[in-house]
């Protein structure tokens, strides 16, 4: 990978203003549609594949398509959009539009296949182009917040993820039970509830987005002929490829510590997605028949229970800098983490249904810190003029852990769980809480309850390194 230069350096060398409530409210309400998007993804996707054909140890894999995309995309559209510059769009809103178009086109589609083979190649374009619209927006607060305002950034996008998917998450149950709308299928065939569902999720998606696009302003790079004259050296696809990769190799030490927190938080929030769905109405409504009532009455339940946290968890994102100014953020994500691993674990006690919605509150508080306090840690450790790039590596840990999970949790779930999800379940809480205990290790260079540390040299030299920040 090329040493860092100085170039494009308007967010490294240049004092960010400091931004109103509205024009970060402006600049992270995309994410609404963003995460309903992901929310009727993450809720139905499993339901989908069941309902196509597939067995209970057959759909962690086909979750394969999407850690494959997000490990191509994300990366390369921060390293892309890094490098994109226009008067009119910007840098960052170029990415959030097209990323949106092919999204909301891929949700109204998805509902209407009609073949397991379909069903897979819907959700890998689906989560190409939602990956395409949200790397930039992490990379967005970065350019544009000084960071004594980047956690409340991160916490700004985490409110809208949640009451994107608390709307997301419900809507098909929504459909079912306020509107009267099927939610019992023919065998082979999607609910009318569902349908509806994503044909609304596409149409919020797209207009939420485009809110932020027209509603945000982009700052040019500081010295543009610099800017060009680097762009125009590292250009290509290619190129942005290879520099992703090995990025890797590269990560300021803060980075490298985060990475193995992200590991194991989203190796058990994928375990979650894969099979809440299968483990729910195995272990607790005891059927497996799609086509029953009794099924789709469990299915709609998880979907409920999906919007309880993500709803809790637009809560507790306000909350969260309150908790770390007054602790740490390490302490805080820890604490957040082991509260979502216990959450996940009891869902293996209960027998009424109702009671997962308990269990849901230790997950929301654990994902409002996956989502906001990881990355105002990074970003404080980051170079300013290749926030996008590394952003797009640091999700390579998010993508990871998918793969592994789609690779492992099919055949421990078939042949050491002996077809009982429930225990998948657990296995993903204990792994909530191996990351939470990694927390502790990782140095936050914006805690002044740290000794100064200092990071390799090749990091060294940005804004962002500079003498810690009190406010977190």
């Amino acid at each position: 990978m090329a040493a860092p230069t100085a170039v494009a350096t308007s967010a490294s060398t240049r004092e960010k203003p400091r931004l109103s409530f509205w024009q970060i409210w402006n600049m992270s309400f995309g994410f609404l549609g963003i995460q309903f998007g992901f929310a009727l993804q993450n809720s139905n996707m499993s339901r989908i594949f069941e309902t196509m054909g597939a067995k209970t140890d057959e759909i962690a894999f086909l979750w394969l398509a999407a850690p494959i995309t997000g490990l191509l995309v994300q990366p390369v559209i921060g390293y892309l959009s890094d490098r994109t510059w226009s008067p009119r769009w910007g840098r960052r809103r170029p990415f959030f539009f097209v990323g949106a178009l092919l999204a909301s086109l891929a949700l109204v589609v998805m509902p209407n296949v009609t073949a397991l083979w379909m069903a897979a190649g819907m959700l890998w374009i689906l989560d190409s182009s939602i990956n395409i619209s949200m790397e930039p927006f992490r990379a967005l607060v970065g350019d544009l917040l000084p960071s004594q305002q980047r956690t409340t950034g991160f916490g700004a996008q985490t409110f809208f993820i949640g009451v994107g998917a608390i709307v997301g998450s419900s809507l098909p149950w929504m459909f079912a039970n306020w509107f009267g709308i099927s939610n019992t299928p023919e065998p082979g065939h999607i609910s009318l509830s569902l349908k509806y569902a994503f044909y609304v999720g596409g149409l919020v998606f797209f207009l939420a987005v485009l809110w932020t696009i027209l509603r945000t302003k982009e700052y040019p790079p500081e010295n543009l002929a610099e800017f060009e004259a680097e762009k125009a050296r590292t250009a290509g696809f290619a190129n942005g490829l290879k520099e992703s990769f090995e990025g890797i190799f590269h990560m300021p030490k803060t980075m490298r510590q985060l990475a193995v927190v992200q590991f194991f938080s989203w190796f058990a929030l994928f375990s979650m997605w894969i099979y809440t769905t299968q483990a729910v109405t195995s272990h607790i409504f005891h059927t497996t028949d799609t086509a029953s009532a009794l099924y789709n009455k469990g299915g709609d339940w998880v979907g409920v229970c999906f919007s309880v946290y993500n709803g809790l968890s637009a809560v507790v994102a306000l909350l969260l800098p309150v908790v770390a100014r007054a602790t740490s953020r390490r302490f805080t994500h820890m604490l957040a983490l082991v509260m979502g691993g216990l959450g996940l674990i009891s869902i293996y006690f209960i027998q009424d249904y109702h009671y997962i919605l308990l269990s849901m509150v230790g997950v929301g508080v654990a994902w409002a810190s996956i989502l906001s306090v990881p990355y105002a840690m990074l970003a404080g450790a980051l170079p300013s003029n290749k926030m996008g790039y590394y952003m797009g590596v640091f999700n390579f840990f998010i993508v990871i852990p998918q793969g592994v999970a789609g690779l492992v949790l099919g055949p421990l779930t078939k042949h050491v769980f002996h077809d009982q999800p429930i225990f998948t379940l657990v296995l993903g809480g204990a792994s909530m809480i191996i990351a939470g205990l990694l927390t502790l290790r990782v140095h936050d260079a914006d805690d002044i309850r740290l000794p100064a540390e200092p990071e390799p040299a090749e990091t060294l030299g940005y804004d962002a390194l500079a003498p810690a920040n009190p406010q977190v």
